[in-house]
């Protein structure tokens, strides 16, 4: 059967993460969620995602398709009940529409396509708002790592390390000398060439993805997943970086959650806790205003290409969009709108053309190029984010 993931309303509320990404590819755990699916299910995915990012993650619809909510993280229940659906027929948890088997072109006005309406009646970790990222990244990497490892042999690390407890997985190429991994309490999982420098303390759970780096004394704590190509310093808890992002100084990031090619500058600080230890509220684009979270500890969410100075201090639940600048002294707004440029001492536009030169010099730096296709999508963010830009 073929493999899509969709978007649907979810997508909302999930932004600014999914202003340049479908659902699917957030990352939690060790992979993303289009990567768990794609190894339980053992096949390719493609994506039902709004037009202006469907020439990056192209939609392929054969005869007999298997549609997944983009926002669902797999587990061994579900998949059982996903693959015995019929044609027509579709899983829901509530309301929510988790997976359909449909025929063809029913795919593309889905909802009205099924015919038959099964509830799933067991616990799901579904990522419908920002903060369950970090909330449900624990039982994501516990789930990932027995994935990833099952079956295979870790390579060895230096004795100049400290290990302890016996969950960790260390892939080819990986460097680290004289680190304290505590790798009972979570599982810890190094990727490919990652490197981890002199003095580093991991506990609790950790995914360093490949090539990564976690810089001399970097205190690692969460559970916490860092994706492909970051550099990382200083203090993290429970926090989450997609991927080509860097914390690489001095300074606290708790609860949060960083796209890709961000950047905080040294000392940057994020409040995860209120003073008077009160529920977070956190900025909803679909209330186009603050909702509780819950939660009493969150931290920092910020979309892709967005940069922070050195000493900028993040108040507890604070959102940032795609491609802000935020520096000066002083908290920042709890909610800066994407392209926006400036700090507590006021904002203005961030110019879409010199906002896609930084992405450009930024993102061959890894030797990644800011093609056409990229700049739409950015260009498309800017014109979609205009609306809240009123300095």
């Amino acid at each position: 059967m073929n493999l899509i993931l969709f978007d649907g309303t979810l997508r909302q509320h999930l932004l600014p993460f999914t202003y340049t990404r479908p659902l699917a590819e957030m990352r939690l755990g060790i992979l993303t969620i289009r990567e768990k699916w794609e190894k339980h299910l053992e096949t390719k995915a493609s994506f039902y995602t709004p037009n202006y990012l469907a020439d990056k993650f192209k939609l392929k619809i054969e005869a007999d398709n298997i549609i997944i909510n983009g926002a669902l993280c797999p587990n061994m229940r579900l998949l059982s009940k996903i693959v015995e659906l019929k044609k027509g027929e579709g899983l829901y948890k509530g309301e929510v529409l988790l997976a359909a088997r449909l025929i063809g072109e029913d795919v593309v006005d889905y909802e009205k396509s099924i015919k038959v309406q099964k509830q799933f009646e067991q616990d799901v970790n579904l990522i419908d708002r920002m903060w369950k990222i970090f909330l449900y990244n624990q039982n994501e990497l516990e789930r990932d790592f027995e994935l990833v490892t099952a079956g295979r042999s870790s390579a060895n690390l230096s004795s100049t390390n400290t290990i302890i407890g016996d969950q960790i997985f260390v892939e080819e190429g990986v460097e680290a000398e004289a680190a304290i991994i505590n790798a009972a309490t979570g599982p810890v999982y190094f990727g490919k060439n990652s490197k981890i420098l002199e003095g580093t303390v991991i506990r609790n759970g950790l995914s360093l993805g490949e090539g990564s780096v976690l810089k001399m004394g970097a205190k690692i704590y969460g559970a916490t997943t860092i994706g492909p190509d970051c550099k990382v310093g200083g203090e993290v808890q429970n926090s989450i970086l997609f991927g080509h992002s860097n914390k690489g100084h001095d300074g606290y990031l708790g609860n949060s959650v960083l796209g890709e090619w961000c950047n905080l500058g040294a000392d940057t600080n994020t409040s995860n806790l209120k003073n008077n230890y009160d529920q977070v509220k956190l900025w909803s684009y679909p209330r186009g205003g603050f909702e509780r979270t819950g939660e009493q500890f969150c931290g920092l969410m910020m979309g892709d290409h967005s940069k922070c100075g050195i000493n900028t201090m993040f108040n507890t639940g604070t959102v940032v969009g795609v491609s802000a600048n935020i520096y000066g002294a002083g908290f920042p707004r709890n909610f800066m709108p994407s392209f926006s440029w400036g700090g507590p001492q006021g904002m203005q536009e961030y110019a879409l053309s010199k906002a896609l030169q930084t992405a450009k010099i930024v993102m061959a730096r890894r030797n990644i190029e800011l093609d056409e296709i990229e700049t739409n999508i950015l260009t498309h963010v800017f014109e979609a984010s205009k609306s809240y830009r009123n300095f």
